[in-house]
């Protein structure tokens, strides 16, 4: 069997969210089993994929293979990591500060504040970001070299009808159950006062500042954009149409130090300080207040979509698909039709258990063809909206087959394809680094296999 190249990042993703919340109990004593050139990979990296392994319920019948799988997966990525120190193929360091923080982003939401997750930790926020931003970058970066290792790849149906009949008759993929779900998403309108509140916030910083205050300070105390507080509200380098005109318009015209009134974005309100101007480059920093829902406010929206709903059911001519382009405010779905999308495949077709379990739960006492209430939530960036849920399909357990899974026999064919290129890629790269693997590895046949 093939090894599968393509999914090795996953080995990254796995031990970096792994190693976080990991408890230190039955962990061996550490020490360096592999080196690929100066890079060097760890008896505890290894244990930490076993470890996650088993917590998503993968019980392997032999462990030993298990774990050579695994550090195998590592040295491909070491691989890819050297030949991209040679080739010098680096990641912007804002990418890398960006990234990092919307991870921190989630380990606090999945920790259910920043306090109980520093508890858990015993460490502080700002030292578990510092001890993961090398981490981060190496993933970025391995990222970046398998993209353009991969680059350009593409495939024909004639490729596809080939991939599956190459499939043996007792090997084809059994299917679990699939619904097709979409949204109306509305986003409740903020009211005047509310608006005022925010902007009032911001003139009372502003002046604070200009008696004496640090824009950088108040920025880490106030501002609601957190990738930015965490730097004093510095935005870095950007150029025009790089964001959003509102903002771009006021840091193309104040001189270098000044601060601005507060502006209005789709984002909030901003108070922007320009730092540096290069021709049509600028470089600023701001504090963003966004104006809060009031109940009155997200009333207005669940009494909207209730008025949508009984319209799509009663009306011959708005259905479903036209209802979200007039008035779904969540773009994502939007772009698929009001579609919630298998980001692996590409298809508006999800098992049940890849479902937001609120999703899940609404369409579990729903027919096919019908619309739910009005439902509360928060959306990814913890802000309150209201939607309905459409509940279009149903497509029981089966075997896969190319006229009702071609989507997804369609991404296995160019994984496929995209697997053997990086396949030969790594023999050949792997002869441009130096490579030393622990002799207590010897029987995983580590340098023959890869």
């Amino acid at each position: 069997m093939k090894f599968n190249f393509l999914g090795i990042l996953g080995i990254i993703c796995v031990l970096f969210s792994s190693s976080v919340f990991a408890q230190d109990d039955a962990v061996p004593v550490d020490k360096i089993i592999a080196k690929v050139d100066n890079n060097i990979i760890l008896l505890s990296d290894v244990e930490a994929g076993y470890q996650q392994m088993l917590s998503n319920g993968q019980y392997p019948k032999d462990k030993k293979k298990a774990k050579c799988d695994i550090l195998k997966g590592l040295v491909v990525n070491k691989i890819m990591y050297a030949k991209a120190q040679i080739d010098s193929i680096e990641v912007d360091d804002a990418r890398v500060a960006d990234e990092l923080e919307r991870r921190m982003q989630y380990f606090i939401l999945q920790a259910g504040s920043q306090e109980k997750l520093e508890k858990t930790l015993g460490a502080s926020v700002n030292d578990l970001r510092d001890d993961l931003r090398d981490q981060v970058k190496e993933q970025m970066t391995v990222q970046t070299m398998q993209q353009q290792i991969i680059a350009g790849v593409t495939i024909t149906p004639k490729q596809v009808k080939k991939y599956y009949e190459s499939i043996p008759k007792d090997s084809i993929p059994f299917l679990a159950a699939e619904v097709k779900v979409g949204q109306i998403v509305r986003e409740p309108k903020v009211s005047e006062s509310e608006k005022e509140k925010a902007r009032q916030q911001l003139v009372d910083i502003k002046k604070r500042i200009e008696a004496g205050e640090d824009f950088g300070v108040l920025a880490k105390q106030y501002s609601q954009d957190y990738g930015s507080a965490r730097k004093g509200g510095d935005l870095g380098w950007h150029g025009r149409g790089e964001l959003v005109p509102e903002f771009e318009e006021i840091a193309l015209t104040i001189d270098p130090n000044e601060i601005a009134d507060p502006v209005e974005s789709d984002f909030g309100f901003h108070l922007i300080q320009l730092l540096e101007r290069r021709g049509g480059r600028f470089r600023a920093r701001h504090i963003l207040i966004r104006p809060k829902s009031n109940y009155q406010d997200i009333q207005d929206a669940v009494t909207f979509l209730d008025s949508i709903r009984t319209l799509i059911a009663e009306s011959d001519t708005l259905g479903f698909e036209k209802a979200v382009n007039l008035y779904s405010d969540d773009q994502p779905t939007r772009a698929n039709a009001g579609y919630f999308k298998n980001q692996v495949t590409g298809s508006s077709y999800m098992a049940t258990d890849e479902l937001d379990p609120v999703v899940f739960f609404a369409i579990d006492t729903m027919k096919i063809g019908n619309t739910s209430k009005p439902l509360k939530y928060r959306t990814e960036d913890g802000q309150q909206a209201v939607r309905i849920i459409y509940y279009s399909n149903y497509k029981p357990p089966h075997y896969a087959n190319l006229k009702d899974d071609y989507q997804k026999l369609q991404q296995a064919t160019l994984n496929s394809q995209k697997n053997e290129i990086l396949e030969k890629w790594i023999k050949q790269a792997k002869n441009d680094v130096f490579i030393e693997i622990d002799p207590e590895y010897d029987d995983c046949n580590l340098l023959d296999s890869i």
